[in-house]
């Protein structure tokens, strides 16, 4: 009887040991962070890879990548995966639930507004950090979940066209706008408005027809012949109808467009420069970062067009003397751009502060990281302690003959709006 007993308390202790085991080894799988494992830790970006914009989204990877290679953070190797959208929302969306389902630790460097409308939410639910997406639209500042942002803002981007404008003589009512007929237009717009908010020479038509364009929703609603404001659809390059929209607006209240501000793909803005070119137009035109420098300025030199268009950039200048420019140039070779500048600064922000983490990796403490931070990432200045955009910095740039886009001096205005 004795011996019975023995044996039974032994095989209760052994089955108390295995279970113990099993739940300290159920504790350690948990404890791990999705997308970390003891080897490698897996991010993901979705942009448009082969469509329209894909120029952006070439970029954006290729920059990412060279911040990135050969990199490890406490010995684990990096593994950025990517997915094309082409630029569409419908796709995003199922592009991004992959990239959750593969299990990424956060997501990098996607392109686009509409695209980042629709992504956000999933993210948000699967609580995967947002980092360095090409945009900047407001819908992100702060944003729906753990968004971190480099650059500057549309607003930002678009209020210092329109200062320089208004400072260099031209009238609230003369600057008009070409935009993509979606929230990544809108966002522009919304800039438009906000830069105006303090100016009194604004007319009430004026001011009143951007509100109406503003606030109307739905897919492609019909925005053109409304204000001083132009609409393309998203992935088109169709310029004529909101060619025709400026030109009535003009007709009715019996002013000029001395200056178009353009928020759009880099394709579709040079199909409206160069049909406005050829309808006789001499408007100086204005793009923001989005559209791409590189891209927008080899689109023009096909059309033989190499002036009168300016672009703010969130970048230093290519020709910068700045640590952090010369080595995307370095490491990027013939891929350096404004964009995929854009995309190493992206990459070398989330590294430091993947690399600053204490002990194990885990999302909240990369946020913890990055949100209490401030420093000089290779000469530009990123602070995140008082909200999610690292970056204030907007750059004015200049198209000119076989140069590109290059820095514009502060005396260069009054001849760009002298001379169109």
């Amino acid at each position: 009887m004795i011996k019975a007993i023995n044996i039974n308390i032994q095989k209760k202790l052994g089955q108390g040991i295995i279970w113990l085991i099993l739940f300290s080894l159920s504790i350690t799988v948990e404890a791990v962070e999705t997308g970390v494992t003891s080897n490698s830790i897996r991010i993901g970006g979705v942009m448009d890879l082969n469509g329209r914009s894909k120029g952006l989204g070439l970029g954006m990877k290729a920059g990412i990548e060279a911040a990135l290679k050969g990199q490890k953070i406490q010995g684990k190797s990096i593994e950025y995966i990517t997915s094309n959208d082409s630029y569409t929302p419908q796709k995003t969306i199922d592009e991004t639930q992959n990239m959750v389902d593969r299990g990424i630790f956060a997501m990098i460097g996607n392109v686009g507004t509409p695209t980042a409308k629709v992504s956000l939410p999933i993210l948000a639910q699967n609580r995967v950090p947002a980092v360095g997406f090409f945009t900047g639209a407001g819908l992100l500042r702060p944003g729906v979940g753990d968004v971190t942002n480099y650059r500057a803002s549309y607003v930002q981007e678009t209020a210092a066209v329109i200062s320089a404008a208004l400072a260099n003589g031209i009238k609230a009512d003369e600057i008009c706008a070409f935009v993509q007929n979606d929230a990544y237009g809108m966002a522009g717009v919304t800039g438009i408005k906000r830069a105006f908010a303090g100016v009194n020479q604004l007319s009430t038509q004026t001011r009143n027809a951007l509100n109406q364009i503003i606030e109307m929703e739905g897919e492609n609603p019909q925005r053109n012949s409304i204000g001083p404001v132009g609409v393309y659809q998203r992935n088109t390059n169709i310029s004529a109808p909101g060619y025709k929209s400026l030109k009535a607006w003009e007709q009715a209240q019996s002013i000029s467009c001395k200056i178009v501000v353009t928020v759009g793909a880099y394709t579709a803005i040079a199909k409206f420069i160069e049909y406005s070119r050829y309808k006789g137009e001499t408007w100086l035109v204005s793009a923001v970062s989005f559209t791409g420098a590189g891209n927008l300025s080899s689109t023009l030199a096909s059309a033989n067009i190499f002036d009168g268009v300016i672009m703010t950039q969130v970048v230093p200048p290519l020709d910068s003397e700045l640590e952090i420019v010369q080595r995307a140039k370095n490491a990027l070779g013939s891929k350096f751009g404004y964009v995929s500048l854009e995309g190493y600064i992206v990459g070398k922000m989330w590294l430091k502060a993947m690399n600053d983490i204490k002990g194990e990796i885990t999302r909240a403490k990369f946020l913890e990281s990055i949100r209490s931070s401030q420093y000089s990432q290779g000469g530009v200045d990123l602070n995140f302690t008082d909200d999610n955009q690292g970056s204030d910095l907007v750059v004015m740039t200049r198209l000119g003959a076989d140069s590109g886009f290059q820095p514009m001096q502060d005396n260069e205005w009054s001849v760009l709006f002298n001379t169109h």
